[in-house]
């Protein structure tokens, strides 16, 4: 991505620093024209502050059109003659000024000239300038190009610094981590039952639904509850678990508790969370998972101090386990920070989106990094996002506020800031409720708790009436729980308070940081870019919970646990909760030597289970029908299915138009031309690629939801192609649109769709899907319907893939067709098909089956007197005249 340079200019070379010979600082301004689509134009102007980008001078000694060639050397092909890095300060505004990140949305700049302030590297300076001194060119007057990297790729810099500084800092890891961490001792020592500092006691608050679903989550005990009166009997629940009994013969005696036909005594206590307010937005939000005991227990060991690591395989819940951990944590220890860190934004996003919907107070949330701006939420939970919503959330509470002042009667202006209202709450709310306490406690009078309550007036517009006379007891929570939503409108603003203090947007957002969120979400890289920034401003946190822990490098999951600067040389870090699967795909590497000679492609989840670090592993998937989930479950120890994968009607139901619901389907050449490889690497297969958008077109004519079906493939060739042959066929048709998404199954690894169409690619070596870990990604991505497009001759002969092939190949290699079924699906998949089904006997019979389809259907529209597009034909039918075009397809899809 690059574009050239319309002015270059150096602004300033700043003195060198005591004891140096190069400039202190060395900035340029860079002014380009952005004549370019929106999306890209968007790219160049969402450059960042500390952004990396290449000044390149270029002049090319050979004609315009010359094709350039692998073998020989690259230099003189492209004419290069320059090239220095810069870093981004900043884009610069109409006043010539840097525009700076905050709190305020960026300013509109018209036209499409922009200049940027740029870095240079002040060594480099020194160097060039330094020959310029003896008669060569000055290279800063002749760059012509400036080059960037794709946002995700242009980190490093920042990454190598942040791993630079570690290995320059006095580092400390807490000492329950340290021998495991570098490999040595003994593997359980982080677990929590040997952790001295244990909690035998929880709160599992919403965990469970009622108290059976307690007593199926923990089979191995013998389940006591405190009350005998099942009215009682319901959540939320303390749980309390029999001490540990390790140490000295005596404490082991004194500590034991008592056992019940051999098993373990847990103690269940029921509790009943405090009224909090009459409004409907006070009742708390509830789980409404029932976790399984194998869940139960990663929760359990994710809530106690240690290490955690949980395996999760496709569609055993991960993120629901991880959200439930952080509830929990957060409810059991209100004083304690949790740090949440992913691989991928997305997946941070997911998790975000399931932790708010639990019962955690929106002002505790944070999200850093850059993308909260694809959180599905109008809700904006990043730094400055967060500010807005406090200074708004302020002013509504200070609304709320004069209106009580209102309705006491009380005179002045007490609203105007958080100290006024503070001496409001003290000197007029509390004296008042006091005496009404005083009043009222003890005398057991019904009526008199209505009639003395001060607030009446100011819950005038909660829903009526607020007491309802039938039990003092009763009467007197529901009086206390509106106090308790009145103290809590002080409590907040008293938080809020420092945010009048602080003016500026950056001190409020450190503020906040520091002090106000107990949930900050992140990605690793954001935590590797940041951390000097993090460090500095004091960031503190005792627990960090890993998503994905499976996909991110040894140094990206080593650098989240030192954000912090130790307290008298002790790391205040109590949990460290790691969830993935390290039978999916490992991080990616991309030089080879690093990968396979320096082992850097396993991570360090993957280092821990090999050298048996204790692990909860989940057994029990509700993603997949259990069909499907066959194809993949062998990769793992005891895999089962959650009971609604039988019982749920989407699962008992057949897919319209297909006899299978999963299938392998035999592809072959497509006039004698199997894969091709117009460049390197880049693999591609018309054929398939043709088969699958035929299989999307008639699985849409059958009425199927576009963004229920995603096509996915092995090689990022293929999946240009199918993007090509999409915009060919069909991706402006209304009727049949486009797919959820193509993509390579390496990028869907953590998604999920209701139909995958499967392309494999290959036909001359199996490639990397002998990787089982890239085919365990690509057979669980899939819940009701799967359809594998290959070479079935190749793939059937792979020892690594046989497990799943060999199950993919008891069924018929040729796609079994019901095309008088239409979605939704009426079919029970138990139901005997009564017609035979339509055998498609190869790809030119699937696109003329699909075309033919396509007609009818329009001729049906017609008849109502409805326009409706033309498809295209299938190229089948002009193959003599277009032979030479389709074979030179895949070159134009790159």
């Amino acid at each position: 991505m690059a574009l050239p340079i319309t002015a270059f200019s150096v602004i300033e070379v700043a003195k060198p620093n005591i004891g140096e010979n190069h400039p202190s600082q060395v900035r340029a301004d860079v002014t380009v024209t952005l004549n370019l689509r929106e999306a890209i134009k968007a790219e160049w102007e969402g450059m960042r502050k500390h952004d990396v980008a290449f000044l390149v001078t270029v002049r090319p000694t050979r004609p315009y059109g010359t094709k350039y060639s692998e073998k020989e050397p690259f230099i003189p092909q492209v004419g290069l003659c320059y090239c220095r890095g810069c870093e981004i300060e900043g884009l610069l505004g109409e006043n010539g000024e840097v525009i700076e990140e905050g709190i305020e949305p960026r300013p509109e700049l018209k036209g499409e000239v922009r200049t940027y302030r740029v870095w240079l590297d002040p060594n480099q300076y020194q160097q060039d300038m330094s020959k310029t001194a003896t008669g060569d060119e000055d290279v800063y007057e002749s760059f012509n190009i400036i080059m960037r990297r794709k946002p995700k790729e242009n980190n490093f810099k920042a990454v190598l610094e942040t791993i630079r500084d570690l290995m320059n800092t006095e580092c400390v890891v807490p000492d329950w981590l340290h021998d495991i961490i570098l490999g040595y001792g003994d593997p359980g020592a982080a677990h929590y039952t040997k952790m001295d500092t244990s909690v035998w006691t929880l709160d599992f608050v919403d965990t469970f639904l009622d108290v059976n679903h307690l007593k199926a989550s923990f089979p191995d005990y013998e389940i006591k509850v405190t009350t005998d009166n099942p009215a009682l009997q319901k959540p939320p629940f303390k749980v309390v678990f029999p001490a540990k009994t390790s140490g000295s013969k005596r404490k082991h005696n004194e500590d034991k508790e008592p056992e019940v036909k051999g098993k373990p005594l847990l103690t269940v206590e029921p509790y009943v969370i405090p009224n909090r307010g009459p409004y409907p937005f006070n009742q708390p939000k509830k789980n409404t998972i029932p976790f399984t005991s194998t869940q139960i227990e990663a929760i359990r060991a994710g809530m106690q101090p240690g290490l955690t690591m949980v395996v999760g395989p496709p569609g055993t819940g991960k993120t629901d386990v991880a959200v439930q951990i952080i509830s929990n944590i957060y409810h059991n220890f209100p004083e304690q920070r949790t740090l949440i860190v992913t691989h991928s934004n997305q997946a941070l996003n997911q998790l975000f989106e399931k932790i708010m919907a639990l019962d955690i107070d929106e002002r505790h949330l944070l999200r850093l990094g850059h993308g909260e701006e694809s959180l599905e939420t109008e809700k904006d939970f990043s730094r400055y996002g967060r500010v807005n919503f406090v200074l708004g959330r302020r002013l509504e509470l200070l609304k709320e506020v004069a209106r009580l002042q209102e309705s006491l009667g009380v005179p002045g202006d007490v609203s105007y800031t958080c100290e006024t209202a503070g001496h409001f709450f003290l000197y007029q709310v509390l004296s008042r409720w006091e005496k009404y306490l005083s009043n009222v406690k003890g005398k057991n009078d019904v009526a008199a708790i209505k009639d003395d309550f001060p607030f009446e007036q100011f819950f005038a517009n909660a829903p009526q009436p607020i007491f309802h006379g039938s039990s003092y007891e009763e009467d007197m929570e529901i009086a206390e729980g509106c106090f308790r939503h009145i103290k809590k409108i002080f409590t907040e603003l008293e938080e809020f308070r420092a945010f009048e203090l602080l003016r500026s947007g950056a001190d409020r957002s450190k503020y906040l940081l520091i002090k106000e969120a107990k949930v900050i979400a992140m990605t690793c890289t954001h935590a590797a870019l940041k951390r000097r920034d993090l460090v500095e401003v004091g960031f503190k946190y005792d627990n960090i919970l890993m998503e994905e822990s499976a996909q991110i490098l040894e140094i990206e999951t080593f650098i989240p646990l030192l954000l912090q600067n130790p307290e008298d040389g002790f790391s205040r870090l109590k949990r460290w909760i790691m969830i993935g699967d390290h039978h999916q795909l490992p991080p990616v590497i991309k030089n080879m030597a690093f990968q396979k000679f320096s082992n850097m492609e396993q991570s360090l989840f993957t280092r821990l289970v090999r050298l048996g670090v204790p692990t909860v592993d989940l057994d029990a998937q509700g993603r997949a029908r259990a069909s499907i989930c066959n194809l993949y479950n062998w990769r793992y120890n005891k895999l089962g299915n959650l009971p609604h994968v039988m019982l749920w009607p989407e699962f008992r139901m057949g897919n319209p138009g297909f006899h299978h619901d999963f299938q392998l389907i035999n592809v072959e050449d497509f006039n004698g031309v199997g894969e091709s490889e117009p460049n390197p690497y880049f693999f591609q297969n018309l054929a398939e690629a043709e088969y699958v958008v035929a299989l999307f077109m008639y699985m849409r004519l059958l009425g199927y939801p576009a963004d229920r079906i995603s096509i996915l493939t092995t090689y990022n060739g293929q999946k240009h192609l199918i993007r090509d042959v999409i915009n060919q066929r069909c991706g402006d048709n209304p009727i049949i649109g486009r797919p959820s998404k193509v993509t390579t199954v390496d990028r869907f690894q953590g998604q999920q769709n209701d139909y995958i169409l499967l392309s494999l690619v290959r036909t001359r070596a199996v490639g990397h899907l002998r990787d089982v870990r890239r085919l365990v990604v690509a057979m669980s991505r899939a819940r009701l319907g799967l359809y594998v497009v290959a070479r079935v001759s190749l793939f059937q002969n792979c020892y690594e893939l046989s497990p799943a092939f060999n199950q993919l190949m008891q069924r018929p290699l040729q796609l079994h067709l019901i095309p008088g079924e239409s979605y939704p699906p009426t079919r029970k998949v138990t139901d005997t098909v009564m017609s035979a089904p339509l055998v498609i006997q190869n790809m030119p019979h699937m696109a003329q089956f699909v075309y033919n389809l396509y007609k009818e259907k329009i001729r049906m529209m017609s008849g109502r007197h409805m326009s409706m597009p033309s498809l295209r034909p299938p190229a089948v039918e002009r193959r003599p005249r277009e032979e030479r075009t389709q074979k030179e397809e895949p070159m134009e899809a790159k």
